[in-house]
Order: structure tokens, then C-alpha cells, then sequence
């Protein structure tokens, strides 16, 4: 969510399914990078395939529909903390630390420690 392709394909997805390539042409994104995108958006619980559609070619197409409800993000510091709810009811924290020694994963954000 921190990077301007995850944000427009997070917003994109909240009030409709869209395809990959539906995503990539409306937000005149590269197709290899919305894919990319996708794939990692979908492992942090923030977006996931709700349908999927059988072309006139074969091909099983997947309808993404974002899993976030809102966001609020917090410079607070040297950290960034993310809230985010999601459509399903949790809550979960973030916290990006710049320069800590907090274990990060790919996406620089860690769960919140209370």
C-alpha cells in the first residue's frame, strides 16, 4: 500500500471486481507490474480474487475486490504507522520503523507490538 500502484489498485477494487488486465488499462499500469502488484497486495489480505470468469477463449479470468474498508496512515517519530480495517471486521496495525532494528518483512511493515 505504500508505493502509487498498490493505492490505485486498492482504491480501483473497493467499490468493483476488476480483472488484471481491466486494472492495467484503466490505471494505464504495465500488466507485468499489475500482476506483480496483485500477487502481493493478495498475500497481505488487502485485496483477493472474488470470482472468476470463464472467457469465450477458455481462459479462467479472476475478479479482484479490495479487502480494505479504510486506511490511515501516522508519521510519527522516524515510523509510519498504518492502520487499516478491513471489510470482514479486523483491525490491523502497522509499523515501518526507519533506521530500527524491527524484523521487516518484503513490505518494510510490521505488525504493531502493544
Amino acid at each position: 500500500m505504500t508505493d502509487l500502484y498498490s493505492a490505485k489498485i486498492i482504491l480501483s477494487t473497493m467499490s468493483k471486481t476488476l480483472s488484471a488486465q481491466e486494472l492495467s488499462d484503466i490505471l494505464e499500469i504495465p500488466i507485468a507490474a499489475c500482476y506483480r502488484k496483485i500477487k502481493q497486495l493478495e498475500s497481505a489480505g488487502l485485496i483477493g480474487c472474488v470470482e472468476r470468469r470463464l472467457t469465450q477463449s477458455g481462459k479462467r479470468v479472476c475478479y479482484y475486490k479490495s479487502q480494505v474498508k479504510n486506511a490511515s496512515i501516522e508519521f510519527s517519530e522516524g515510523r509510519v504507522i498504518a492502520c487499516i480495517k478491513k471489510t470482514d471486521g479486523p483491525t490491523e496495525n502497522y509499523v515501518y520503523a526507519v533506521g530500527n532494528d524491527i524484523d521487516e518483512d518484503d513490505s518494510g511493515f510490521v505488525p504493531a507490538r502493544h
